[in-house]
């Protein structure tokens, strides 16, 4: 899960991510993005200077920079959160990485100015009026590249009202996660073997195409298998299948084709390990040939599902209709 953080200044964004960060959470702020920046090129920071760095990394290297940056350095299985989203477009990059929310933090303004004045940072405004027109500039611009906090709180997935005490805001911030875990998506089983199975046909060593096939039962794999030369032998793009390396037109010359396809190595496999196969599911890279065809309904496999087509013929389409094999493609999610 990836939370983001958005909102007005001193609304209290770093005290919910520090929150999440007690909670197990990774943390990555864009502003420290920025800071770096600064650092690199000798220039004090402030929050002018900071906004100034934003618009110009943003208009240099896209407006999703500070989002890409940071990802990069987000570690696979951890929950991250995201402070100082202040620009639609890093909301969206995020959002198309997967299992993001978006959290606006919100408190009354002299409430903020207040928090402001105590955490006392070098530029901020010294008072009330100041620290409201500069929040003013910071809310909207007609400059993409710029903070753009509207919009931006607009594409919010949820609101947090930071008005009260550390325990007040403690318990919210734990009733958003469980809301926002709830909302997480859920990969179908369909495409989890599917995606399990084009894994399983990156290990093909076939020079003409790499499928793989993944027997399921009971939402268990019992067996895998992809396509290639028979064990023991050299692979087909060591010189294994003279027909494979010849360039030969797809469909031609499968008699002189010395690879054993996808669907037949999982069944083979299953038998060689004295696994049953009965009742199962096979999912297929490719729809399976008149061979896999038939060997498939002898296993007792009672249901295909494939990802891509391939030209079946009739009488392939009739056998698994007269067996009672159910066969169906899958789309992605």
């Amino acid at each position: 899960m990836i939370l983001g953080l958005t909102g007005k200044n001193a609304a209290g964004k770093g005290e919910v991510a520090r929150i999440l960060k007690a909670g197990g959470f990774e943390y990555f702020s864009l502003s420290d993005e920025l800071r770096l920046e600064l650092r690199d090129q000798g220039t004090p920071e402030s929050r002018d200077n900071l906004i100034e760095a934003g618009r110009r990394m943003r208009q240099n290297e896209g407006l999703d920079s500070l989002a890409r940056r940071v990802s990069r350095r987000f570690n696979a299985g951890l929950n991250q959160v995201v402070d100082s989203i202040r620009n639609p477009e890093e909301v969206r990059f995020l959002r198309s990485l997967g299992s993001f929310f978006l959290i606006a933090v919100d408190a009354p303004a002299g409430l903020r100015f207040a928090r402001a004045q105590a955490r006392a940072r070098t530029g901020d405004p010294i008072d009330l009026a100041g620290f409201q027109a500069a929040e003013e500039r910071e809310l909207a611009s007609g400059d993409p590249a710029a903070q753009q906090l509207v919009a931006t709180i607009a594409l919010a997935d949820f609101t947090l009202v930071n008005d009260a005490d550390i325990d007040t805001l403690t318990a919210q911030v734990r009733d958003l996660f469980r809301q926002a875990v709830a909302r997480l998506p859920k990969m179908s089983w369909d495409d989890y073997f599917m995606r399990i199975a084009e894994v399983v046909a990156s290990r093909s060593s076939c020079a003409k195409r790499h499928v793989a096939a993944v027997v399921v039962k009971d939402h268990r794999i019992i067996s895998t298998g992809y396509n290639g030369t028979p064990r023991g032998t050299r692979n087909c793009n060591e010189g294994g299948c003279e027909r494979c390396l010849s360039l030969v037109p797809s469909g031609s010359g499968l008699g002189d084709c010395l690879c054993s396809h996808a669907e037949e190595n999982a069944i083979v496999q299953a038998s060689y390990h004295g696994v049953s196969l009965r009742d199962a599911t096979i999912y297929t890279t490719f729809q399976p040939c008149i061979l896999c065809t038939k060997m498939i309904i002898n296993a007792g496999i009672r249901e295909v599902v494939y990802r891509h087509a391939y030209p079946l013929p009739d009488n392939a389409k009739h056998l698994f209709s007269e067996a009672g094999v159910t066969i169906r493609p899958v789309r992605d999610d």
